[in-house]
């Protein structure tokens, strides 16, 4: 097995937690022994985080992805984002709020449950009036954490450790792009993204009646 950054290994890690003997769980309570709080912040694209989703519904692992109201790459207010907000919940998924600090305002589209992002320590474990932070203390543990931000598993891949069942509990942060779009390093990860944005782009222009010839 190896440990690369694709949809493949990402299948192998989830297929672990359950050699593992883990339960997906929400941020409704706080965790139990057994608990893996599987968590998605979407910071640059929906589609990304829609091919990650449907293939954890096929395994049936469930997840709270965090989206953005203020995102310089997608729109919740689209069809494309209203229908992605929708698809994310009939595949069994949660739906929470992926915010910029310090702007923290409930919203119907989501459960109450939040993660900042790029939060500065001083506030990034503060509790948030009218929502759970999924970093405050009860759902964050440093020995109980891991993320694969930048494409970088600070403690290396959870792989084999969710297969021991070395952890008593453990929150799970996944960024989708990372995962969806190929490239043996960040940059050529996202030149992919950006790839695959271009193509849809020119599609969203065609269904526009923008004619291209």
């Amino acid at each position: 097995m190896t440990c690369s950054f694709d949809l493949e290994h990402y299948r192998e890690l989830l297929e672990a937690a359950r050699a593992g003997g883990y339960r997906f769980a929400s941020f409704d309570s706080t965790p139990r022994a057994g608990d893996l709080l599987l968590r998605h912040d979407v910071d640059l694209s929906l589609e990304a985080a829609l091919a990650m989703a449907e293939m954890e519904a096929e395994l049936e692992a469930s997840a709270t992805y965090f989206l953005m109201t203020r995102s310089e790459f997608y729109n919740l207010e689209a069809p494309s984002g209203t229908e992605a907000v929708e698809r994310l919940r009939r595949l069994g998924h949660r739906v929470g709020l992926h915010a910029v600090y310090p702007e923290a305002i409930p919203d119907p589209r989501f459960d109450p449950v939040l993660a900042w992002h790029n939060p500065d320590p001083d506030y990034m474990t503060a509790p948030v009036e009218g929502f759970v932070n999924a970093m405050q203390p009860g759902f964050f543990d440093p020995e109980r954490y891991r993320s694969d931000s930048n494409r970088r598993w600070r403690h290396g891949c959870p792989h084999e450790a969710l297969a021991r069942g070395d952890f008593e509990w453990l929150q799970l942060l996944v960024h989708p792009e990372i995962w969806v779009y190929p490239g043996e390093t960040m940059r050529e990860t996202i030149l992919a993204m950006l790839d695959a944005e271009r193509d849809l782009r020119l599609d969203l222009l065609e269904a526009d009646r923008i004619d291209l010839s």
